[in-house]
């Protein structure tokens, strides 16, 4: 349950290109860059509970860990995977529905900071919340 608790992004590491990488358009890259992402998150045992809020978009995301689930990413690509728990990391691996390309993605405590990375097509990148 170390992931519970009310997050905010602090900053990113290689975004914009992963986001290229990803076909979003410059525009929604630099407005998603300064979306001011805040993260929910309520884990219980196996089940977790996300409500994600930025500028963009509210959303509640329900899962169970190592179930495959359908999610809608914030420029309405659509993906469909599973989050998995090893160790001490969150980890998720998503196909998108429109090329079939594997979107992989971790959620790790370091330091006291929630660091999310993401892998796709090549491309790493990261975003770091602080605890809000």
């Amino acid at each position: 349950m170390a992931f519970n608790g009310t997050w905010k992004v602090e900053r990113n590491e290689n975004y914009d290109k992963f986001m290229e990488q990803m076909g979003i358009n410059v525009m929604k890259r630099k407005l998603a860059e300064h979306d001011n992402l805040k993260v929910i998150i309520e884990q219980t045992g196996d089940k977790f509970h996300i409500k994600e809020s930025s500028t963009f978009r509210n959303k509640d995301i329900d899962f169970t860990l190592g179930v495959q689930f359908d999610y809608a990413l914030a420029d309405g690509t659509e993906v469909s995977g599973a989050w998995e728990m090893d160790g001490d990391v969150l980890k998720g691996k998503f196909t998108r529905k429109d090329n079939s390309k594997v979107l992989t993605t971790t959620r790790a405590l370091v330091g006291g900071e929630l660091v999310q990375s993401y892998n796709y097509d090549g491309v790493d990148a990261k975003r770091i919340f602080k605890k809000a």
